[in-house]
């Protein structure tokens, strides 16, 4: 038993390759994290869109707080050990009644990392159900050889190459991962997963944040970053980013466009052309 998941959730989560739900922020926490999100949006005049979906823990002092959740954090341990960096954060959301959508596909093939000990910590800030698109799993094809994928830049495909697996999926042994606002649910990075479009009168809002144990090396590319969450790193492979000390520094913005220019580089490494709303 670890320090959070219990034996049979460390099983399942080993042998089917996901873990949900596990609460994490009161209903009251998730509603004030979403109102500092949508606070941002009306601010600026419009949704999170392009990079500003990635990385963001590196301009906002309340999402670097959430990937430090120690409920979070003991979870993520409990599967990859105490030395932990979050690579990534990013934004999910589904507007109401909109036709985007999340293609079948395995993390694993995008990332550029060397390590199959990467988690995903997928955070409800809104309903996360049936109706609205809550993500979909195929359990245990983590443990199968990664599936062939191809690109297809579909407008409605939230993806950034619009990719998807390109053989035949079983629907009928997919599992829903439903999730409350304050809920998460964990995921490996070669689990086939998706998400249908959002057919609630809600939007469906969710943030995965991206644990990999400081052992791990970017191989796509030669400069990539990291920040550090728990333990200690003795290896050094990645730019340890600052925690920010208020909201936006001038400081943050830049080391964000660098970041997540890298992260862009790796996600179409090899890709025929460049979505450019990505």
């Amino acid at each position: 038993m670890g320090k959070i998941l219990s034996a049979a959730a460390l099983a399942q989560y080993q042998e089917q390759g996901f873990y949900s739900p596990l609460d994490v922020l009161t209903g009251l926490e998730a509603a004030d994290c979403r109102a500092r999100l949508e606070a941002i949006e009306a601010a600026q005049g419009h949704a999170i869109v392009g990079p500003e979906r990635s990385k963001s823990h590196l301009l906002y002092t309340w999402i670097d707080e959430l990937i430090r959740h120690p409920t979070i954090l003991d979870a993520v341990e409990d599967i990859i050990g105490p030395d932990i960096l979050c690579w990534n954060t990013v934004w999910w959301i589904k507007e109401p009644m909109s036709d985007t959508f999340v293609a079948w596909h395995q993390d694993k093939l995008y990332v550029g990392l060397d390590t199959d000990d990467f988690v995903t910590a997928w955070l409800a800030l809104s309903p996360a159900t049936l109706e609205s698109g809550c993500m979909r799993i195929l359990p245990g094809s983590h443990r199968r050889d990664l599936m062939p994928h191809r690109d297809e830049f579909g407008e409605d495909n939230m993806l950034s190459r619009g990719q998807m697996i390109d053989v035949p999926i079983d629907e009928s042994e997919a599992v829903s991962m439903e999730l409350a606002p304050g809920q998460i649910s964990l995921h490996d990075v070669r689990i086939a997963h998706a998400s249908t479009p959002n057919a609630s009168n809600d939007r469906r809002i969710g943030l995965s944040m991206h644990y990999i144990p400081t052992s791990s090396r970017q191989i796509a590319m030669d400069w990539d970053t990291a920040t550090l969450v728990r333990g200690e790193d003795r290896y050094n492979h990645f730019t340890l980013t600052p925690r920010p000390s208020r909201d936006l520094e001038a400081e943050a913005i830049q080391l964000h466009q660098q970041a997540t220019d890298a992260f862009r580089a790796i996600v179409f490494n090899d890709a025929e052309r460049v979505r450019r709303r990505f």
